[in-house]
């Protein structure tokens, strides 16, 4: 991996289109400014016990010289604008991952230009995967992965279980690579590759100082950012290296492009928005609930019927006499109760018992409207109006003003979704208030009871069965053999 680039004069018109690239600039010239032979800071090579510490300087070096050289009076303010630029990896302390100034003691080193944020690094997941199994195999005290680390690690290794045999791979080889080298040029590029991913992967609680502000985004020519692979990995026809793009010609956005923006923007706005890690635990709960349904991860008993000509678990499925298995599964949600016949007609007895059935029955009416012929579609939906929803109908359902008045237009030219609305809100009253109850009562409670004493008989009654097969098959062979 290229260690030196100047970049530092980078040409990219995509680079420059960066809502942070003004200030990387600017950061970046007092960065040169700090490294010139003459006037910068002080390098040097400090000896500790047992080693050598090459090219470092200190903390309180950092603040004298921005004191002295950048006409700022206030110590405090020297060290703020010093803690900003080492927040941005410019340079780094060497012996931790915090990216912060003190005006101390402190060791640290400048950042190589291939490293700066002016190069618009995008890093993949794939490639901290790789640096992180680099570091495990690099047995040195300096390299040992921090907790946080171990448990990126541990988590990559999940995500990319398929292509981890390529990811230890291209880590075996940059390690290769690294120890060829020098040792004192090792051990400077070891920590500014360190220094790098603290940045784009920062220490929990820590500012990412990579992340674009939205409203300056919005002002971009072209919002989308180079994409850069550290090592190579990406799989698409973008650029993996900091190649050079031509700025096209500037234009002024006509009055149509402009309205095109703003709604577009206001569309982002209010679109819902969750996060990934909230999203995989939602999958892996879905998963886990559902788990012993799936007739290939939790074979049935008897036989799956899809890779066998036994077709008996259907046939219970479609019996009038649910399995403790299918009545545990109603407590899932009020669509696994709907959608099972058994279901329904329990959920049923229940509303009646709390005088509220033309609820569901309601419900069940609508969804056998959506499936008639169409000639018949006038003639039922004034038959659902009369019965639930015009005035003085016997079976009267409590729906809101506002579906009510939609309702009222839809029947006057009679469709298969003319009560959507009214239907939408009886559902989310039954969701909300009768299943919950119905889960609670003691009928179901009774049902779900009942048919687990039944399951446990059948499971001890096949338990017999087949060992009692396994005994006459035995003393079958048994005779074959005498």
């Amino acid at each position: 991996m290229a260690q030196t680039n100047n970049s530092g004069q980078s040409t990219s018109g995509v680079a420059d289109e960066s809502p942070n690239m003004l200030v990387y600039r600017k950061m970046e010239n007092v960065i040169a400014r700090m490294q010139d032979e003459k006037s910068g800071i002080p390098i040097r090579t400090v000896k500790s016990f047992l080693s050598k510490i090459p090219s470092v300087f200190s903390g309180s070096d950092i603040v004298q010289w921005m004191m002295k050289n950048l006409g700022i009076e206030d110590q405090v303010e020297a060290l703020h604008l010093g803690t900003l630029m080492a927040a941005h990896g410019y340079f780094f302390p060497i012996s931790d991952h915090v990216l912060t100034l003190k005006d101390d003691g402190t060791f640290y080193r400048f950042q190589t230009p291939y490293f700066w944020p002016s190069n618009c690094w995008e890093p993949e997941n794939t490639d901290y995967a790789v640096y992180l199994c680099k570091r495990t195999m690099q047995n040195k005290a300096r390299l040992e992965l921090a907790d946080y680390e171990a448990e990126s690690l541990a988590r990559l290794q999940r995500a990319f279980a398929r292509k981890w045999e390529f990811i230890f791979m291209q880590a075996e080889a940059q390690a290769k690579v690294d120890k060829k080298r020098d040792k004192i040029e090792r051990k400077i590029l070891d920590s500014q590759e360190r220094a790098f991913w603290d940045v784009h992967r920062p220490v929990p609680g820590c500012v990412n100082t990579t992340e674009v502000d939205i409203k300056k985004s919005s002002r971009m020519k072209n919002p989308h950012k180079t994409r850069k692979s550290v090592y190579g990995l990406q799989n698409d026809i973008r650029s993996h290296s900091p190649t050079q793009i031509p700025t096209p010609e500037a234009r002024q956005p006509t009055e149509e492009e402009l309205q095109g923006q703003i709604k577009f923007w206001q569309a982002q706005l209010d679109r819902h928005r969750l996060k990934m890690s909230k999203v995989a635990e939602s999958l892996l709960g879905y998963t886990e609930q559902y788990v012993e349904y799936d007739h290939f991860l939790t074979p049935p008993d008897p036989s799956n019927p899809w890779i066998s000509d036994d077709t008996t678990v259907w046939e219970l499925e479609a019996s009038k006499e649910p399995s403790q298995q299918r009545v545990k599964r109603w407590a899932f949600g009020i669509n696994e109760v709907l959608k099972d016949q058994i279901g329904r007609e329990q959920f049923l007895k229940f509303l009646e018992s709390e005088f509220s059935s033309e609820n569901l029955r309601f419900w069940l009416a609508v969804q056998g409207l959506k499936k008639r012929p169409i000639r018949e579609v006038p003639t039922r939906v004034q038959e659902i109006w009369q019965e639930f929803l015009a005035p003085g109908a016997p079976s009267a359902i409590n729906v809101d003003s506002k579906s009510y008045d939609k309702t009222t237009q839809n029947v006057k030219d009679p469709g298969r979704y003319a009560f959507e609305d009214a239907q939408e809100h009886i559902y989310k009253l039954m969701k909300s208030d009768s299943y919950s109850r119905f889960i609670r009562s003691s009928a179901y409670q009774e049902l779900l009871q009942a048919k687990k004493k039944l399951g446990n008989i059948q499971d001890r009654r096949t338990s017999f069965e087949k060992f009692t097969r396994s005994v006459v098959s035995g003393r079958a062979l048994s005779c074959l053999l005498i």
